[in-house]
């Protein structure tokens, strides 16, 4: 017979308290279990952004923030980002989009109670030790009785010695074991490339292609021109002026003659 131990003894007038262990490959081992709030839950929310560098199939590379740069082997299909309202896979992702994934883990702390039950019946009582149990299906099976251990009978205390061959009891086994239970949402959103900027539009002006300097000859000194005076000097004399007017009258004079003696 195998050796075990029980926490919780009853019949319906007797209830044993305690803990112990039963064994689980008992046939007729029930085992429930409750969860319970330990606490309020608690929230981190971390955002990751970065460019598409790189795509190929389902092989992807992002520069991230800091420059460095991360590389995704054989994304999934079902890993979609967010783009102006449109689910889009590793394949319809571009060079030069940015995308965020945000993921958001909740921590909520909790409390598993488990609770293994056996019935059986009083078939020997070795106190304050072991109890042996004849089981549901005719096996019998011998339980180790925690030291001190204290059942309460027909509403009175006492311990495996108050015990009777044929009473119907019922052992268990309780155990709490606290847990933190952690849940992750992530969304995956994106933006499309800025268009590139349009060419700027410059002014009709006349461009020089090729400038060849040319040198400039070098100055040649000319002696400057003497200024013509608007005046005679004081020196000079109308003598000679009227004397040449009289000489053209005579001559003029004479012509006239002449020309008298020829027509006579």
């Amino acid at each position: 017979m195998k050796l075990a131990t029980f926490s919780r003894l009853m019949q319906v007038s007797v209830l044993a308290t305690g803990l112990g262990c039963i064994p689980l490959a008992l046939a007729q081992v029930e085992t429930t279990k409750s969860v319970s709030p330990e606490g309020a839950p608690t929230k981190e929310v971390k955002v990751e952004r970065g460019t598409v560098v790189y795509v190929n199939g389902n092989n992807l590379v992002v520069k991230a923030e800091d420059g460095s740069l991360r590389h995704f082997d054989n994304v999934p299909e079902s890993v979609t980002v967010t783009v102006d309202g449109k689910q889009l896979n590793v394949h319809q992702l571009q060079p030069g989009m940015t995308i965020e994934r945000q993921t958001i883990t909740t921590t909520t702390p909790k409390m598993i109670k488990t609770v293994q039950t056996v019935q059986g019946t009083v078939w020997q009582v070795m106190p304050p030790s072991s109890v042996i149990l004849t089981m549901d299906n005719g096996k019998n099976q011998r339980f180790t009785i925690p030291q001190g251990q204290k059942f309460t009978v027909n509403g009175q205390e006492t311990d495996a010695f108050g015990l009777r061959k044929g009473m119907k009891i019922s052992a268990q086994k309780v155990v709490e074991q606290p847990e933190t239970v952690v849940s992750q949402q992530v969304t995956r959103t994106g933006s499309m490339p800025a268009p590139a900027p349009a060419p700027a539009i410059k002014p009709d002006v006349p461009i020089l292609v090729v400038y060849v300097p040319v040198e400039a000859p070098a100055p040649v000194e000319t002696a400057a021109a003497e200024p013509t005076p608007t005046k005679l000097p004081k020196t000079a004399s109308n003598l000679p002026l009227l004397g040449l007017l009289g000489l053209l009258s005579i001559s003029l004079a004479m012509g006239l003659k002449l020309v008298r003696v020829f027509q006579s």
